[in-house]
């Protein structure tokens, strides 16, 4: 034993590798990429349809009419009644989805139930989003993603809590949500933190490939967002984002403590329960329907909008404001619905905002304010959940700007430094605590 732990780790895990069988593995890995990118491309594609159906609504009038604003509340207060039965029915459906892969990895909750979870995860989130909520769809569609790879595992008479079928699993789910393979596998070792091996990389590549040509090809997703110009920075201009990366780590640590803070907030209070919780956001998301649509996604000022200059400054503080208490608000309901998404959106929207300043001043020229966009989402996600070559690499893929790579990277790290320096906690294991004692307090009980 000890002359075989004398070999290099390379030549081990080579060995590990040979004896679990290669062939094998990829096959179960293509299996888990190929069902998650299936069920997250549907997921995508319906709620697609349900965002241009309800803008196509809005902007045609048919809304703005007594009878049609009554059914359009009740129809929300329905769907609030269904996404707070859900999560009370089962509660590891509440909240991202994230924190709760990560503790079934390391043995703390159990995803057996697979095929209950990704029902529910998707028919919840679908729900929310739909609603008009602030929460994203890339914490699902990790979670749904990791519940596949266990329905995978089953279908192989393997063990579903298997790590590499829910690691592999929950990288073909962000590839899928994002077309991004690459910030897929970087969240599986940077955020997760699993432990790199041969097996394991081969595993996790290959199902990131095959969730990326389901969505991709099958269901022809492209780029998330596609901006139109994104003309890099001057060598001379990067000064300007070491202290734009600090205000949005400053931004990112601010955020972070009123998104934790309201959700155990909400955990106190016994009334609304969990069942009738998500009535307040759902309501919001109405009045916001018909009074300020530009926060709602896919309903108002977009991302794409903003590149060209389409707001002034007044108007992105001020929707950059709302967008931030209504993305706390949604998540800290309890609703099924993730994080990443709106976070991209503020980090933008900061972005936009920081350029816009710079062009006032003549420190960027109006085609590089998309650039000064791109770097704010990416810094935010490095600044929220402290994974910076995750977050980097996920606004890359989605933007395709890889021209702008060194002022992303820069940002990031700037940004995720100034977090760091302030101790906020990153934002995921804030919620993986609050799981554990939400599971210790419900033993006790």
């Amino acid at each position: 034993m000890a002359n075989w732990l004398s070999f290099p780790p390379l030549l081990r895990e080579m060995h590990q590798l040979r004896e679990q069988g290669v062939l094998r593995l990829t096959a179960q890995a293509l299996l888990v990429g190929m069902g998650a990118g299936a069920v997250i491309g549907l997921f995508r594609l319906l709620y697609d349809t349900a965002s241009r159906g309800t803008a196509a609504l809005l902007h045609s009038g048919l809304l703005h009419t007594l009878p049609a604003g009554l059914l359009v509340f009740c129809l929300l207060a329905v769907m609030a009644l269904v996404s707070g039965w859900i999560v009370r029915a089962e509660p590891l459906l509440s909240g991202s989805g994230i924190p709760q892969v990560e503790l079934a990895l390391r043995g703390h909750l159990s995803l057996r139930r697979w095929f209950r979870l990704l029902a529910g995860k998707f028919i919840g989130t679908w729900i929310c989003l739909a609603g008009g909520l602030a929460v994203g769809r890339e914490g699902p569609s990790i979670m749904m993603g990791a519940t596949a790879g266990c329905g995978v595992a089953r279908l192989c008479h393997a063990d579903p809590a298997s790590p590499r079928f829910i690691i592999g699993g929950s990288v073909a789910g962000m590839t899928a949500a994002f077309n991004a393979p690459l910030a897929g596998m970087l969240f599986a070792f940077e955020e997760m933190r699993v432990i790199l091996s041969a097996p394991l990389l081969l595993f996790t590549a290959c199902a990131a490939l095959s969730a990326w040509l389901v969505v991709h090809v099958l269901f022809g997703f492209g780029l998330v967002y596609p901006f139109s110009r994104l003309a890099p920075l001057a060598p001379m201009q990067h000064w300007i984002l070491l202290p734009f990366g600090a205000v949005i780590g400053m931004l990112g640590a601010a955020y972070n403590a009123g998104l934790v803070g309201a959700t155990l907030f909400w955990d106190r209070q016994r009334f609304p329960g969990p069942l009738t919780r998500p009535l307040l956001p759902f309501l919001c998301a109405g009045m916001l329907l018909y009074w300020y649509p530009d926060v709602l996604a896919g309903s108002g000022l977009s991302l794409e909008q903003m590149e060209l200059g389409a707001a002034g400054m007044k108007a992105l503080l001020f929707l950059l404001a709302v967008k931030v208490l209504f993305a706390i608000l949604s998540f800290s309901s309890g609703v099924s619905g993730g994080l990443l998404m709106p976070m991209l959106g503020i980090g933008g929207i900061a972005g936009a905002c920081a350029g816009t300043l710079a062009i006032n001043c003549g420190l960027l020229a109006p085609n590089q304010l998309g650039t000064l966009l791109t770097v704010g989402m990416g810094a935010l996600f490095g600044a929220t959940v402290r994974a910076p070559l995750t977050g980097a690499a996920l606004v890359l893929e989605m933007t395709g700007a890889w021209t702008s790579a060194p002022a992303m990277l820069l940002t990031v790290f700037a940004a995720t430094f100034t977090a760091n320096r302030l101790h906020a906690a990153p934002v995921y294991d804030s919620l993986k605590i609050r799981i554990l004692n939400r599971k210790r307090r419900a033993r006790r009980a």
